[in-house]
């Protein structure tokens, strides 16, 4: 195989085919780039695929043993993904990581805040809200909530996305599955709000992107979440990240009542496993389903 090559057509499978973030195409690209390099040297050109074996993919996972468990599990899902994609495009005998184990990664949530807590830093943006900048930290900060939504969603959205009437927005999420999410009258008002004030910024640059950065592009992921981290300090709430924000939707949506299935829909999750980690974090409601439904309690 041709180095080179190789890695080009694997980051356009990872990128276009399995629609995965930009994010996680850049940890799978880097670290298969790793991979490729440990196999073959550094410098190499070309690469043998009967070179690409069970064993030269243990030894490259063991050379990050004092890695993170979370980052020795992504970087063996890397070369899980990239093995199964070069035996099936034939640049490799067969699939040499079929076999490969890898730690679980801990099944860590960050930080939640409580409903109160949500409330007040809700106020807060409300509250401060003067600039057209601070209405559309605080639209964005509305939805993220409302929604569950991840930070790469919310950037990613158009103006068309909106459903203003039924108070609904469209969303494409990973693996590029479009959901449709809904969001409550408190972040319908904020966002009218900030539509009402995003000519102020836009440009013709502008194109359809619901919300702007200071130039007029597109917003940037990293300014919504220097925005957050700001308006947290200023609330005098908990510092987190807008993960965190997605984490806290869910964690109130099952306190509040709604079911797994329903989480499972709004977050997007492919699987339910995953809506699952979060009914650790609401012991109170799962005794009280307990109390009320089962005949020994």
């Amino acid at each position: 195989m041709e180095i080179a090559a190789t890695m080009a057509a694997y980051e356009s499978y990872v990128r276009d085919e399995r629609g995965l973030s930009a994010n996680t195409v850049t940890a799978y690209t880097r670290d298969v780039a790793d991979l490729l390099a440990f196999v073959y040297g550094p410098d190499a050109e070309r690469g043998d695929g009967a070179e690409f074996t069970l064993a030269a993919l243990r030894a490259w996972l063991g050379t990050g043993t004092t890695a993170a468990r979370t980052t020795i599990a992504r970087r063996a899902a890397s070369a899980r993904s990239f093995s199964t994609w070069a035996a099936r495009t034939g640049l490799i005998p067969a699939d040499a990581a079929g076999r490969l184990a890898s730690p679980k990664a801990a099944a860590t949530l960050p930080t939640v805040l409580s409903a109160k807590s949500a409330e007040r830093l809700m106020e807060y943006a409300k509250a401060s809200a003067e600039s057209a900048i601070q209405v559309r930290d605080w639209a964005a900060l509305e939805l993220t909530y409302a929604g569950g939504l991840r930070v790469a969603e919310v950037v990613s959205l158009d103006v068309r996305s909106l459903d203003l009437e039924r108070r609904t927005v469209r969303v494409i999420g990973k693996g590029n599955k479009e959901r449709v999410v809904p969001f409550g009258r408190p972040a319908a008002e904020a966002i009218e709000a900030w539509l009402a004030r995003r000519p102020e910024i836009a440009t013709a640059a502008s194109g359809d992107a619901l919300f702007l950065g200071a130039r007029g592009g597109r917003v940037d992921p990293r300014t919504l979440r220097e925005s957050l981290h700001r308006l947290t300090a200023q609330a005098g709430v908990k510092d987190l990240a807008p993960h965190g924000l997605r984490h806290s939707a869910a964690t109130h949506l099952l306190e509040g009542g709604s079911d797994l299935r329903t989480v499972q829909e709004i977050l997007g999750h492919s699987s339910l496993q995953t809506t699952q980690r979060y009914t650790h974090v609401t012991p109170e409601r799962l005794r009280a389903a307990f109390t009320q439904a089962h005949p020994r309690a």
